[in-house]
């Protein structure tokens, strides 16, 4: 009977990691600590383009990925989406999108700056029109069947 038992607490254990929420990464920001994470319910990897060129943001899973600012090249960084402690994506919901604050931070300096800090943008998701934006102005498409939910 108590082999039983303790069987059953195993599985149930195991299972219930196996649908834990996002591990989350604690950063310091300027405003302080927070904590990000790279997964949420929607495919949110892929390239991200300024009217159909550059510049452009690359997100790669994994949180590591691609910035261009206007007029410079791309630069490598690390990135994530703020999230609670434990990894549930912080978000505002509207009439047809969500909003999420992005983070990154560049890896590597430029000649002109002297440390890098995380830099914090609007991330949203318009379901109806089926765009995602990273600061209102760099855009990827996605469809309906791409959503987890």
């Amino acid at each position: 009977m108590n082999v039983k038992k303790v069987f059953l607490f195993v599985v149930l254990l195991f299972t219930s990691l196996g649908f834990a929420q996002n591990s989350a990464s604690e950063i310091t920001t300027k405003d302080g600590v927070r904590y990000i994470t790279t997964s949420i319910d929607y495919p949110i990897t892929g390239t991200y383009t300024f009217k159909g060129a550059e510049p452009v943001v690359e997100l790669n899973g994994g949180g590591t990925g691609f910035y261009q600012q206007h007029d410079s090249p791309k630069r490598a960084m690390i990135w994530g989406i703020e999230c609670t402690q434990t990894g549930e994506p912080k978000f505002a919901k509207g009439y047809d999108n969500k909003e999420y604050s992005l983070y990154y931070k560049f890896t590597a300096s430029m000649e002109s700056e002297t440390e890098e800090e995380w830099n914090k943008v609007e991330f949203t998701i318009h379901f109806n029109s089926g765009k995602m934006f990273i600061n209102g102005e760099r855009m990827k498409s996605f469809t309906a069947t791409e959503e987890k939910k």
